[in-house]
């Protein structure tokens, strides 16, 4: 499937929810592209997964803003492979760094520069560690094992939208709630 129609696809699976993330961010390692960059040179021409391209041209043009967050120790051949594939520009944030913090200092600092908020991401990643600490964050989390695709997409997706109309509804039980005391309250003053 070439670029064209993953991007087509990629709009019809996006055109499909109503509730969308304002950003997703994306690891580079295993989950844009299928190396780890610090095991090649900078001299080399990289190459994306299949879906990758078309998926990123749909959400930017659905006006989605996207990010990285990669704890590669070679930011430096990250960023060069990252401009030899033309997709730098691409993203809002780049938080490209070596941490053992499992990515919760990428996603602090990406919310710091986008003021979006963690429970307005949706996060793609290859490693278990990073899902979990990042999900404790209430960023929506997606664990990717051949790269990320138009499943895991819809999957992305689907979670994102699942998580926000569970919080929806935890607001609104809250706000149910708060208003019963409130008029109990006032009740019990005018007595």
């Amino acid at each position: 499937m070439g670029d064209e129609k993953v991007k087509e696809e990629a709009m019809r699976i996006i055109g499909m929810f109503q509730l969308l993330p304002r950003l997703v961010v994306f690891d580079l390692d295993y989950t844009l592209w299928p190396f780890y960059c610090e095991c090649r040179s900078k001299r080399e021409m990289p190459s994306l997964y299949p879906h990758v391209k078309g998926i990123i041209a749909a959400l930017k043009e659905k006006g989605i803003d996207l990010a990285i967050a990669s704890r590669s120790p070679t930011a430096d051949i990250a960023n060069t492979f990252l401009d030899k594939l033309n997709i730098k520009s691409l993203f809002v944030a780049k938080e490209i760094f070596s941490s053992w913090t499992h990515k919760t200092d990428h996603f602090q600092r990406i919310h710091s520069r986008t003021g979006i908020p963690f429970n307005s991401m949706l996060f793609f990643d290859d490693e278990d560690r990073n899902i979990e600490s990042v999900s404790k964050m209430g960023v929506t989390s997606i664990y990717v094992d051949d790269g990320v695709n138009l499943g895991a997409l819809r999957q992305g997706l689907t979670e994102f939208a699942e998580n926000q109309n569970a919080a929806e509804k935890n607001k609104q039980k809250w706000l149910k709630k708060y208003a019963q005391n409130s008029s109990s309250a006032e009740k019990k003053d005018l007595k």
